[in-house]
């Protein structure tokens, strides 16, 4: 009798639940080898405990959000036209990496490509916060919504209103990616970045 596919991740499935089931049950009632009590505390507990301590109101020690240092997006300017275009991130070390044996492997200077060696598994969706609907209409769920300076440029707002995460663009990360203009989706092809720069006209429509 043939067992289709799905029927069968269901057996083992089952299985596996079931075996998991016993030996947790045969941990609870057996113990081997000697036992300690455990010293720490529970890191959760922890945590709780200096939140306690905390004042009330220690988020007015820092001020305003929008003055924090750590709320200060890179600026872009916006898109003249649409267009697509490639980018090879190359990196320099600013350092020399040495091995084991302290032998120098990568000298201080030496430039490479990291897209030789990672992938980039999400698309960067890069907006102004004036075009942020126009990103959350275009960005699928595992893409990155990276925000650039401009009016209303509170990440954490606008997350929770969007629901969903938004992140400012830091100036590293514009600089890296070789970014100029917004709105822009960034995606890896190859061992390229190509970026398809989007124009936005007034009324909100792309061009």
């Amino acid at each position: 009798m043939a067992v289709e596919p799905l029927a069968i991740l269901r057996i083992i499935g089952v299985g596996a639940l079931a075996t998991t089931i016993a030996a947790a049950v045969h941990a609870e009632t057996t113990t081997i080898g000697r036992t300690w009590p455990i010293a720490e505390q529970d890191a959760l507990t922890e945590i709780e405990a200096r939140v306690g301590r905390q004042p009330a109101n220690i988020a007015s020690r820092f001020g305003p959000r929008e003055r924090w240092s750590a709320m200060r997006a890179a600026s872009l300017a916006p898109a003249p036209q649409s267009r697509v275009r490639s980018v090879v991130p190359f990196h320099t070390l600013s350092f020399d990496i040495r091995g084991a044996d302290g032998r120098i492997v990568y000298p201080k200077g030496f430039t490479f490509n990291p897209l030789g060696y990672v992938t980039l598994p999400q698309r960067l969706v890069v907006v102004t916060p004036r075009d942020l609907g126009w990103a959350l209409a275009q960005a699928k769920p595992t893409d990155f919504i990276l925000l650039a300076a401009g009016k209303g440029a509170d990440p954490i707002a606008l997350s929770e209103k969007a629901q969903r995460p938004i992140f400012l663009l830091e100036a590293r990360v514009k600089e890296r990616l070789g970014l100029t203009v917004a709105p822009v989706i960034v995606r890896q092809a190859g061992q390229k970045l190509e970026l398809t720069e989007v124009r936005i006209d007034r009324m909100g429509a792309a061009r």
